[in-house]
Order: structure tokens, then C-alpha cells, then sequence
């Protein structure tokens, strides 16, 4: 064990990172296939087979012929490590350097990898032990958990209640911007008044406004209970 934990590059950790986040966006099988995790990660085949077979020596994730891959209790150990990191990060980015939410994915991107684990442990001091990232996500604990989230696409929500935005599942800028500007961002109340046939747009009341969103916004907003928010 103590082996593994050496030596684990930022690459190694973004690899598992982004295999384990398409595990769980699946509901029927724990692999992953290597084109999915090549086209998530914007590189060739062949990158992603050294990638993998470097990983597999290491005893990260075992890869079955036909079916993908899939991660050891050491690789998921080592993903949620990565996944902590980022969004503490973007945490830190939001909270205290007072970067926009809609732009501190991208700048994490580049910023994380060098940032060594005393300097995140204090960037989670200073952003006042967060919970959740910027867009709703989950901040996995140091121990190793990942945090249980119930919630719903706004899609499939009863008409006429109130709900809690989640998630927010994008990172594009524009899109958050506009969010933002709507008040749409997680932890917001709001009432959903309407919703129009046919994949029509939504009306929803958020405070004294009511707004309406199309199927491209409504598709990226989770939604829940206050109390099922708080859970996390």
C-alpha cells in the first residue's frame, strides 16, 4: 500500500479522477471503456492504453478485454484524492480570492496539480470547511468518502413545490453566467410554477422574480429538499 502512495503523478490521479466520475454516471456496469476515458480526457487511444497499463502495474484498476476498465479500492482511494483537491480548490478560487463561479474550473485545472497537500488542508481552513464545490458537487472527506447526494433532474420534479438547486452539471462559462444571473446557483430556493408541453420552457419563481428557462438549462440543474441539501 505504502508503495502505491509514492510517486502517484497528477496525471496518474487525473486518469483515475475522470474514470471513476464516469463509473458512477453509469448505472448498468462498474467498467469503463478506455474510448470513453480517452475522449473525456481529450487524448488518443494509444495515450490512454500507456496510461492504463501504467496504471495496472501500480494495481490502480484492473482492465478486462472487451468490457474496459475498472478501479481497485486503491485507485478509487487515489481518484477521490484528486477530486478533493480540485474542488477544495475551486472552493478556495470562490470563497476567498473572489474568482467567479463560472470561472474557476478551468483555472483550477492548471493550478491544482502543483498545489501540495499543506496548502489545501489551508485552503479548507480559509474557505470554512466546505462541503460542496462551487457547483454543487460533493467534496469528498481526507478519510477517503465520498459524500451520499439525493437528488433529481429538475426535469422530473413535481410541478407547484419548492426545491433547492443541487448541482449544477456544466462547466460552461456562458451557461453559469447566465445561472448566476437567474440566481440559480446551489443552495437557491426556488418554487417551479410551470412547465410547458412538448419540452417547453420552464417558469420558475426564484424570491420575487419568475423566470423561464429552456430543456439546455433545465437539463443541467439537480434539484432537492433543504433537508436533503443539508445532508451532504
Amino acid at each position: 500500500m505504502v508503495k502505491n502512495k509514492e510517486n502517484v503523478s497528477a496525471a496518474m490521479q487525473e486518469y483515475l479522477a475522470v474514470a471513476y466520475r464516469l463509473s458512477c454516471q453509469q448505472e448498468d456496469s462498474v467498467f469503463v471503456s478506455t474510448s470513453a476515458l480517452a475522449q473525456a480526457m481529450g487524448v488518443s487511444a494509444p495515450a490512454v492504453t500507456r496510461m492504463v497499463q501504467r496504471l495496472k502495474d501500480r494495481s490502480f484498476l484492473e482492465h478486462q478485454l472487451y468490457q474496459g476498465i475498472s478501479l481497485t479500492p486503491e485507485g478509487i482511494r487515489e481518484a477521490l484524492a484528486n477530486i478533493r483537491r480540485h474542488r477544495l480548490v475551486e472552493r478556495f478560487l470562490v470563497d476567498v480570492m473572489r474568482f467567479e463561479w463560472y470561472e474557476v474550473h478551468d483555472v483550477t485545472d492548471d493550478f491544482e496539480p502543483v498545489v501540495a497537500d499543506i496548502v489545501v488542508k489551508r485552503m479548507e481552513e480559509m474557505a470554512g470547511k466546505p462541503r460542496r464545490c462551487p457547483h454543487g458537487e460533493p467534496i469528498p472527506t481526507e478519510d477517503g468518502t465520498m459524500p451520499a447526494v439525493r437528488d433529481t433532474a429538475l426535469a422530473e420534479v413535481e410541478i407547484g413545490a419548492e426545491y433547492v438547486i443541487s448541482r449544477v452539471m456544466t462547466h460552461d462559462a456562458e451557461k453559469l453566467k447566465y445561472l448566476g444571473v437567474l440566481g440559480l446557483k446551489p443552495g437557491a430556493t426556488f418554487q417551479l410554477v410551470e412547465r410547458a408541453p412538448f419540452e417547453g420552457p420552464l417558469q420558475l419563481r426564484v424570491g420575487e422574480q419568475t423566470h423561464f428557462i429552456g430543456e439546455a438549462l433545465a437539463n443541467v440543474l439537480r434539484v432537492c429538499s433543504q433537508k436533503e441539501f443539508d445532508a451532504v
